[in-house]
């Protein structure tokens, strides 16, 4: 009965999925943003307290990561006050959570549709594609596995009000979405999501005719004002800002976002030459944008034109374009580091494309036989995946190991030249660093933390002129790079000149009050 397949299905799910990213409890941090998230964070190392809860709700918190994600400080401290710096507990918590939003992304669909099959395979593709794991693998996407959970704990709550709307059931939504807001602004897209669900798989447009807008504008309103402040409190930044750093013009980012989105569509079907940061592009070929956005248009004529015989397709399609919307790149989020893609932002997105895989291809397949072949079919499909994962997730073990397949999969990857460096300079590999790092500064002159960590080698090798050219070049480049005028009042200090140290110090604290 289809009570025993639930249960198959998630115990299949659990089990599956600890076997593919277990290992991952034996890996290290990584050397780029798990030191802003944890390892060089005294603030997490301070563990939970009143003030600590304070400073993470606040939007002080944003000089740390440039992003306002309360939750995800406050999981960090929780993390820190139970397993200190071992890396392996943080990897474990955020493996638990992807458990977790693996199981309700299927009671969220099989409660809809009632097809527990289909339903699974929608979870399956989500648990085991090798685009997830930079998600779960990478301790400082920990914004993914958190954001990713209420997401889904939000869509599970809003079936269950759809089912009898009462207002404690309303509130209980509109909590799980804070939560969600307050882990990664990415979700702001959710209430759009709740919308498409309405008109398939819940079927809430047919009893709604009538007043179809103002139900609508009733129900939903207070989640879009809650996307909106998010929105505001993401742009508003406490920050000095970084008017030094490389920005690309807005016809180079809109030329990337068809290409990006047809990126992520092959990477869901051909997941390969996966890399930890993919560098822009600012200049590509005029057919690769003309080609991607003919055929993004031709897709989307094609599910509105079936939208009333194939719903699923429509609302798969529009589940996929509008959650990727946020992070296509029109907005240069990253001025030090901008990317053209990025693997964990195919996280969500990639539940669309599921569902319309799982119910848009059976709908064309009339034969009882061809179905059977199609079931098993999924399954090989699945399991390839799985394994695809499981040896993606070997390349996170240590930084190394991680850079270095960076750069043999992408092209001209300053950032991975520069983590790469920082990686075997804490191996005591120093002249291996230092090629790293002038490969990075060659590649991306305006690339401040290749200078900042090149300066270093320089003062270990007691080349003081050149280390305090490099800490210039990297100040330059970030005004507010409090660990480069530390450095330099190091060499100050070592030289002297103590006022000039004093005033770097004073400089230091001034942008990273700890």
């Amino acid at each position: 009965n289809s009570g025993k397949q639930k249960l198959i299905v998630y115990i299949i799910l659990t089990l599956a999925t600890l076997a593919v990213f277990w290992q991952v409890n034996r890996y290290d941090f990584v050397k780029y943003d798990d030191h802003i998230y944890v390892t060089e964070n005294i603030i997490i190392q301070s563990g939970i307290t009143q003030e600590r809860v304070s400073w993470a709700l606040s939007a002080n918190s944003k000089r740390y990561a440039d992003l306002w994600h309360p939750l995800i400080w406050l999981s960090l401290m929780f993390d820190y006050q139970l397993y200190g710096l071992n890396p392996g507990g943080y990897h474990l918590t955020n493996l638990i959570l992807h458990i977790l939003s693996t199981l309700l992304l299927f009671w969220l669909f099989n409660r809809m549709t009632g097809d527990v099959w289909k339903s699974a395979f929608v979870a399956a593709l989500f648990a085991f594609h090798p685009l997830h794991v930079e998600s779960v693998a990478w301790i400082a996407e920990r914004k993914d596995v958190l954001s990713a959970f209420f997401w889904m704990l939000t869509l599970c709550l809003y079936v269950y009000y759809t089912e009898k709307p009462l207002i404690r059931r309303y509130l209980l939504v509109v909590f799980s979405f804070v939560c969600a807001l307050m882990s990664k602004p990415m979700v702001v897209t959710l209430p759009l999501i709740m919308i498409f669900l309405d008109y398939w798989p819940l079927n809430r447009f047919e009893s709604k005719k009538g007043n179809l807008f103002l139900w609508q504008l009733r129900e939903k309103t207070f989640f879009f004002i809650l996307s909106a402040v998010l929105v505001i409190i993401t742009f508003y930044s406490p920050n000095d800002t970084d008017t030094s750093a490389k920005v690309f013009s807005l016809i180079s980012r809109l030329a990337n976002v068809p290409v990006a989105f047809i990126t992520y569509l092959i990477k869901t079907f051909w997941p390969h030459d996966m890399a930890i940061f993919y560098p822009f592009t600012e200049h590509l070929p005029i057919w690769q944008v003309l080609g991607s956005s003919l055929l993004i248009i031709a897709i989307s004529a094609i599910v509105i034109v079936m939208a009333k015989r194939f719903p699923y397709l429509f609302v798969g399609w529009l589940w996929f374009s509008i959650t990727i919307a946020p992070v296509i790149g029109i907005i240069q989020i990253s001025l030090s580091t901008p990317y053209a893609i990025a693997d964990r932002y195919h996280y969500l997105p990639s539940i669309g494309i599921a569902t319309m895989l799982a119910w848009g291809i059976p709908s064309f397949i009339k034969s009882e036989k061809t179905k059977k072949i199609l079931f098993s079919t999924a399954i090989i499909f699945i399991i390839i995946l799985a394994f695809l994962t499981w040896k993606q997730c070997g390349y996170w073990k240590n930084s190394a190991t991680l850079f270095s397949h960076a750069l043999q999969v992408t092209k001209n990857n300053y950032l991975a030249h520069a983590s790469l460096g920082l990686a075997l300079f804490g191996e005591g590999k120093i002249n291996e660093a230092l090629y790293h790092y002038n490969e990075a500064i060659r590649i991306s002159p305006y690339y401040a933390d290749a200078y900042n960590n090149r300066g270093i080698i320089y003062d270990n090798k007691g080349q003081y002129k050149l280390a305090i050219e490099d800490y210039n070049t990297a100040i330059a480049n970030k005004h507010y790079y409090a660990q480069a005028y530390n450095n330099r009042a190091n060499i100050y200090y070592k030289l002297g000149q103590y006022q000039l140290a004093i005033e770097d110090y004073n400089k230091a604290i001034t942008h990273k009050s700890d």
